[in-house]
């Protein structure tokens, strides 16, 4: 009974309550995957520094009650309560969540199962011939095993060849061939691991059996990476490898063949999609840390064994009982991403720079010096000229206008998100030439005319302010194919969020409303 489930919440939150208080917030999302908590106790003050407490448990027998009688999962939850006892739940579906951090608020997913695409779907794709050699490879693979048995004191011992008829069965899996060098190892020895013991050939990475090759590839499905929420992903940016254009600026693709992993949820994989500059057969990283986009390697399984065989040479390894690792020579990257003010000289690499306080006026023409910037953000900063991001194709921009206007943004061809504040009231119209703007938030914005938006046919994620939001749904005029709405008012309650989504068109007469109070408070 949701009622008895609430009640030991409500004791924790009025346990841990400081002296003095007259009001606490806690608001949760929970459900199988786990329960997260915030919320405060009222007056906030310098000196409150107070957090509700998170009553796991109690939040999980609660979840799984809604669950069982509402079918949601997981479910958002706000309790309230006060020293009388006097408490009051407020509960619905994951339609409506709270958020935290950046972009704290409330936010509602009108269309759960679109996702923004990634600009490597549309790259244009390359037509280079493969650099592996087959024979080459396995020459190179036998020699690279000689001189580790030499410096080991004995040969690796390494599972049995691949059959033909199975390369041919998982490629068919696949749906797409294997590069003829990689296919060639395959059939000298089907990965490096007897078992759970592997030899980790690939420089720290386990060489991945043929149906685990298939196994890990296939269970990315369309090849999409991990989806984080409208709130992380409305303004993502993926960077491009080096050499430019060579690999597609995806999370992932159903191209990446992984055959070889570092077990830590990172992959090396053979690129049989390559971009505009790229070669079939080419190696990159990809996985867990590469959400921002691949890593290039090598152009093929062949280069790359050379390679290894060049270290092997130098002396550059080390021996670790059984095991033996190359020693990469030290490099110093070009940055992709700047954090802090510009540098006196912008390397050409930069893709992403975050300017944080600046005690003046940003001056962005420094950066047309960076002809691959991707993301432009001004925390805290304002600028008061935009011409130079005419020069750049930014898609990430967040800034603050200091007078001047958007006018040098008209027709940007890459802007794909815009996070704006301003410190007079800012015409819109330029906006309406983007042609690929998915994502805005005005929140931090005085607009001149909000109806402007109706025009922005192909915006999905909009944030705005309660009273931006009333102006703009009173006046009816809604971008048309909006798929997630941001509410960024911090301090709205679940009741105000929920009137909200309704008038953006979410069924919302199932919230659960529940109110009470406990027998015997200590205030």
């Amino acid at each position: 009974m949701v009622e008895q489930a609430i009640r030991p919440i409500v004791e924790a939150i009025v346990a841990n309550a400081p002296s003095g208080w007259t009001e606490a917030v806690l608001h949760s999302r929970a459900g199988r995957g786990g329960s997260s908590v915030t919320g405060h106790y009222l007056p906030q003050g310098d000196s409150w520094g107070a957090r509700v407490p998170n009553p796991y448990a109690e939040l999980m027998a609660l979840a799984q009650t809604l669950r069982k009688d509402h079918g949601w999962e997981p479910v958002n939850l706000e309790i309230r309560c006060r020293p009388s006892g006097e408490y009051r739940l407020v509960a619905f579906h994951d339609a409506l969540t709270r958020v935290t951090g950046l972009n704290s608020g409330f936010q509602v997913v009108l269309d759960p199962d679109y996702r923004l695409p990634q600009p490597g779907r549309h790259q244009e794709p390359g037509t280079a011939a493969p650099a592996g050699d087959a024979e080459l490879a396995v020459a190179r693979f036998r020699a690279y095993l000689e001189k580790r048995a030499a410096i080991l004191g004995h040969p690796d011992e390494l599972p049995p060849p691949a059959t033909a008829a199975a390369i041919d069965e998982a490629e068919h899996r696949l749906g797409r061939r294997l590069p003829a060098d990689l296919r060639a190892l395959y059939l000298i020895a089907d990965g490096d691991g007897i078992g759970y013991e592997h030899r980790y050939l690939f420089q720290g990475n386990a060489w991945l059996s043929l149906e685990s090759l298939v196994d890990e590839t296939t269970d990315w499905g369309s090849g999409e990476r991990p989806w984080f929420g409208w709130d992380l992903e409305w303004d993502a940016v993926v960077f491009d490898t080096t050499p430019a254009d060579t690999v597609r600026r995806c999370g992932s693709h159903p191209g990446w063949l992984r055959f070889a992993t570092g077990e830590d949820g990172n992959y090396l994989a053979v690129d049989t999609a390559p971009a505009r500059y790229g070669r079939p057969g080419q190696l990159i990283r990809t996985g867990r840390d590469y959400d921002d986009g691949p890593a290039y390697v090598a152009d093929s399984v062949t280069s790359l064994l050379g390679h290894y065989l060049e270290l092997l040479d130098q002396g550059a390894y080390e021996k670790h009982g059984d095991h033996v690792s190359l020693l990469e020579p030290d490099r110093e990257p070009d940055p992709q991403q700047i954090i802090g003010d510009i540098p006196d000289e912008v390397p050409p690499t930069l893709q992403a720079i975050h300017i944080n306080d600046a005690t003046g006026p940003v001056d962005l023409a420094p950066l047309t010096a960076a002809p691959g910037l991707r993301r432009l953000h001004l925390n805290r900063s304002t600028t008061s000229d935009l011409r130079p991001v005419r020069e750049l194709p930014v898609e990430s921009l967040r800034i603050t206008l200091d007078g001047g206007d958007l006018t040098p943004l008209e027709g940007h061809p890459h802007l794909a998100s815009l996070g704006l504040t301003t410190t007079v009231p800012a015409d819109l119209a330029p906006l309406r030439t983007i042609p690929h703007l998915r994502g805005l938030n005005l929140s931090g914005a005085d607009v001149a005319d909000p109806t402007v938006l109706a025009d922005l046919t192909g915006l999905r994620y909009l944030s705005l302010t309660g009273r931006q939001w009333t102006t703009l749904l009173t006046e009816g005029q809604m971008p048309p194919a909006l798929t997630a709405a941001h509410l960024a008012d911090t301090d709205a309650t679940l009741d105000e969020a929920l009137a909200w989504a309704a008038r953006l068109g979410l069924t919302t007469e199932n919230a659960l409303r529940v109110t009470g109070t406990l027998k015997a408070v200590d205030g």
